[in-house]
């Protein structure tokens, strides 16, 4: 295969260029970011960074402005104000240098059907600097069995991980996956995730959008939620939104002739019957479920179906994007024919 494994020889300038941004701990800075559509301001005042070696997801509802936001990022549309920087360079600029160090997923890539899967990362590669060994990339996205396969035949698990080899292939620091499971059944997600995972442990740089909210609770290190044009809230899956700060449910089923009376006093917020299970709300639930359990087993009482729960990433991301996904100022998708 003829790709370039090193740039130093051909490149030294660029090789400089690229030492002085790995200087810096962000992969993205985003200051004020705006982008309109004649009247429509589809991103207003968005500003965000993302560290390098981090999994950092974008979230919303469709029309929140996450495409144009992305696209932005990646060089496809100009913006409108603010400042962006992508590796330690303007992805207005559409330098050589910063797209090698970019890898893309879009939602939907198109490739020649009738080469193999071996071919196609072997013409990709040949479009890089340098590169990663076909054989690494085909182990790391699990299709070294499908290598010999024509494209047009491979399942949509399998084409969506041949576009994750892709853009792999010229081992780039920074990858982009728009909506990279849509679509997969449940185990082939799995693997995905597993891929992904992979990444990380190379200490590429991942910025994620999906819609899948135990997607991003796996996946993230951090998130970001993006509503009407603007972020409104980010940090951590466990802790957005104060979602680790929010009481805790425990709920327990109690055999006759025991009733939630019975029940000791807990470090609890309240309780209720809801039918024949208990409800207790708590801010303490290890403590609250150390005395309760503690109780069950003195008096020998079968809590049956025992569980305790926080509300998850789902529950803080649709109270706080409420009806956002019906009032938008516009959805990516009606701005997609707009000329940027």
């Amino acid at each position: 295969m003829s790709c370039q494994i090193s740039v130093e020889r051909h490149l030294p300038a660029a090789v400089a260029v690229h030492s002085l941004a790995l200087m810096s701990e962000l992969a993205i800075e985003v200051r004020d970011l705006r982008r309109s559509y004649g009247e429509k301001e589809a991103v207003r005042g968005v500003s965000f960074e993302v560290r390098r070696g981090e999994v950092f997801c974008l979230l919303g509802p469709n029309g929140a402005g996450k495409t144009t936001t992305v696209e932005i990022l990646e060089g496809y549309r100009t913006r409108s104000g603010g400042e962006v920087r992508v590796l330690g360079r303007d992805p207005a600029t559409g330098s050589r240098e910063l797209r090698e160090q970019v890898g893309i997923v879009l939602q939907t890539c198109g490739v020649q059907e009738d080469l193999s899967v071996e071919e196609l990362l072997e013409m990709y590669g040949r479009y890089h600097l340098r590169c990663r060994p076909v054989d690494e990339v085909l182990a790391l996205v699990e299709l070294s069995e499908k290598r010999g396969e024509r494209a047009r035949k491979l399942s949509g698990g399998q084409r969506r991980r041949l576009d994750l080899a892709l853009a792999l292939i010229g081992d780039p620091e920074l990858i982009f996956l728009d909506e990279p499971t849509t679509g997969f059944d449940p185990a082939a997600r799995r693997q995905a995730w597993s891929t992904l995972q992979g990444l990380r442990s190379l200490g590429k740089t991942i910025f994620l959008t999906t819609h899948y909210m135990d997607e991003a609770q796996r996946l993230a290190d951090r998130v970001a939620i993006m509503a009407r044009g603007q972020i409104i809230a980010s940090g951590r899956p466990d802790e957005l939104g104060g979602r680790d700060l929010r009481p805790a449910e425990i709920r327990f089923s109690l055999p006759a002739p025991w009733s939630l009376s019975d029940v000791p006093e807990l470090p609890e917020i309240s309780r209720e019957a809801l039918g024949d299970r208990a409800l207790v709300m708590t801010r303490d639930p290890v403590h609250a479920v150390h005395l309760l359990t503690g109780w069950a087993l003195e008096n020998d009482v079968d809590l049956g179906r025992l569980a305790v729960t926080q509300p998850t990433l789902e529950d803080i991301y649709l109270e706080l994007t409420g009806d956002a996904s019906t009032d938008q100022v516009g959805s990516d998708q009606a701005l997609q024919g707009v000329s940027a």
